[in-house]
């Protein structure tokens, strides 16, 4: 299975209003501003987009609203995965008969699972439905490795076609990038690796700071694999500090400060997440001005 997905795949924040209501029409807003500037596709409800806090019925409608939004100019990818395989396959088949065009499903959390229970979760889930499936391992979020062998054998299942890699061994990449049947996408978890991923054979990004600086995000992408690595490591030289900023705390708590100071849609963090102090605001907002955003 081929997909169209992009290089640049924003992970979308999940705008809620004052109140901590989760805020549709401000997700519409942004995912159309996001598309219009550097992305090709977003990941609706991963970890930026504060998972954990949605619940089942939130996360439908918010799938919903960002596809009518965004239609067929960019891809939508449904953050379907979780600690619990029957609830991830529920949610699965619900985002399919939404038209989604892709899953994201996330190492299990909390639970632990060996490496032999990941390959069974997750092959249960591609099992049941028939959209693209990016694995996405985060150790330091889930507490646990998928390892190199894990991942090539799910490789071999037909819609599992993508890993978003977060794990920040770039020896794993490389060997999950030779071991991998060809057209099987390895997308970098972590904004600043974009560039060394790309340079041992990865394919894009799934990215936090594409929300402020889509388009430069871009550039770096289209000028290595155009052969342009000196403009590429110019760019992402400049953007490191944008990239640093943006996790000064716990995601997504800095990249929405930066979008509520852009005046784009974004509001607080729900609980048991706080919104960025006034001294890390001056932070983010350094870096922002730096880039002539503010």
């Amino acid at each position: 299975m081929k997909v169209k997905w992009g290089r640049i795949l924003t992970a979308m924040v999940t705008p809620f209003t004052a109140s901590g209501e989760l805020d549709l029409e401000g997700a519409k807003r942004l995912a159309r501003y996001l598309v219009e500037h550097g992305s090709d596709g977003l990941v609706v409800a991963g970890t930026t987009g504060e998972s954990p806090t949605l619940t089942h019925d939130e996360k439908l409608a918010l799938f919903a609203a960002v596809k009518e939004a965004v239609g067929d100019r960019a891809q939508v990818i449904a953050g379907t995965g979780g600690n619990s395989t029957a609830a991830s396959i529920e949610l699965s088949k619900e985002a399919e008969k939404l038209g989604m065009d892709g899953l994201l499903l996330v190492v299990p959390y909390y639970n632990r699972p060996s490496q032999e229970g990941l390959y069974r979760h997750f092959k249960a889930i591609a099992e049941a439905t028939s959209l693209p499936i990016m694995l996405y391992n985060i150790p330091s979020r889930t507490g646990r490795n998928m390892e190199v062998d894990t991942t090539l054998k799910l490789a071999q299942i037909d819609n599992i076609v993508a890993v978003k890699e977060s794990s920040g061994d770039l020896d794993q990449v490389t060997a999950i990038l030779r071991g991998a049947p060809e057209g099987f996408l390895v997308y970098s978890g972590d904004d600043s690796a974009t560039l060394p991923i790309l340079a041992v054979g990865g394919y894009g990004v799934v990215s936090v700071a594409a929300h402020v600086v889509g388009e430069k995000m871009q550039a770096m992408v289209q000028a290595y694999i155009q052969g342009d690595t000196l403009r590429a490591a110019a760019i992402h030289q400049e953007l490191f500090p944008v990239f640093k900023a943006l996790f000064i705390t716990t995601n997504p708590v800095p990249v929405k400060a930066a979008l509520n100071m852009m005046n784009l849609p974004a509001g607080p963090v729900r609980l048991p997440l706080v919104d960025a102090t006034e001294a890390e605001k001056e932070k983010i907002a350094a870096a922002l001005k730096a880039q002539g955003i503010l």
